[in-house]
């Protein structure tokens, strides 16, 4: 089956969905596709396999309207995401300029979401910190030694977090995958962006990105990260099962990178860098890892 380009799946969604591909401009290429179509439309095409999550993408983003959360907002039409080939297609309201959220807008924004009442039963399931990492690790290209080695580790992380024996009772709305690029921050409010990952999980979860990004990457200073924490009310670092929740989200960047790497050979360099710090091979934390631009 021969495999469509990215502006043939636009121009069929496109078709599916009433709006017009002339013109479209790319605006982000990676596990999902962005693109700026006429009128102010954002056409996201997600990847194969993914309309269910599609769907609870929209229910969200419908969910904190409801609940007046600045948030990207889904168009009414189509109501539902578009299936093409395989792949579903979302449609979205461009947003005005913005930036990327600092680290204290960030965490007033998790505060917000954190504090809300769950949405309607079926919306969200729990969170599941390692989705899709099996399939990442064997299709990043590794050699069997790294490969085991990863799956391994992956087993270990699995076995701790299942003993953290989190209390379902002080779980809430979690982003799943909290970061500033997924906050954009136009002149009067910051807009929580992406719901891929949304889930009903630990608060401490959405927290740990950015407790990593400072202590592991050291991609964040002590300045930026204690306003994070103040803005919060919280820091994470100093929960009992900190440790396991950040190496996870280390394990999760490391694959992302070597996902990326498979398919973009200028990302190798960082991705193997990723892999051999958690493998002990450059001494303690932070280890200086830089963003795959």
């Amino acid at each position: 089956m021969d495999c469509p380009t990215p502006t043939a799946l636009l121009a069929a969604a496109c078709a599916a969905a009433g709006y017009s591909a002339a013109g479209a401009e790319l605006i982000r290429a990676g596990e999902n596709t962005l693109w700026r179509l006429p009128g102010a439309v954002v056409a996201r095409i997600g990847r194969e396999g993914q309309l269910a999550s599609a769907r609870k993408e929209l229910a969200v983003a419908r969910w904190l309207r409801g609940h007046r959360v600045p948030a990207v907002r889904p168009l009414d039409r189509p109501a539902a995401p578009v299936e093409v080939r395989g792949r579903p297609a979302t449609f979205w309201q461009e947003l005005p300029p913005h930036r990327p959220g600092r680290p204290a807008e960030l965490a007033t924004a998790l505060r917000a979401l954190h504090r809300l009442p769950p949405p309607p039963e079926g919306v969200l399931g729990p969170l599941d910190p390692f989705v899709r990492l099996p399939l990442r690790i064997d299709g990043a290209g590794l050699d069997e030694p790294n490969r085991r080695w990863l799956h391994d580790r992956l087993a270990e992380l699995r076995t701790a977090w299942s003993e953290l024996a989190l209390p379902a009772s002080g779980f809430t709305v979690v982003h799943g995958d909290a970061w500033s690029g997924n906050l954009a921050v136009t002149a009067d409010a910051a807009h929580l962006l992406d719901f891929e990952r949304t889930a009903l999980g630990p608060p401490e979860w959405d927290l740990t990105t950015t407790a990593v990004g400072h202590r592991s990457f050291g991609a964040l200073a002590a300045r930026g990260y204690a306003e994070f924490c103040a803005a919060y009310g919280a820091d994470v670092t100093e929960r009992p099962g900190y440790p396991v929740f950040a190496a996870v989200r280390e394990l999760r960047l490391t694959c992302y990178a070597l996902q990326q790497a498979a398919a973009e050979p200028r990302h190798l360099p960082q991705a193997r860098y990723r892999l051999a710090c958690l493998r002990g091979e450059h001494g303690p934390r932070p280890w200086g890892w830089t963003a795959l631009g």
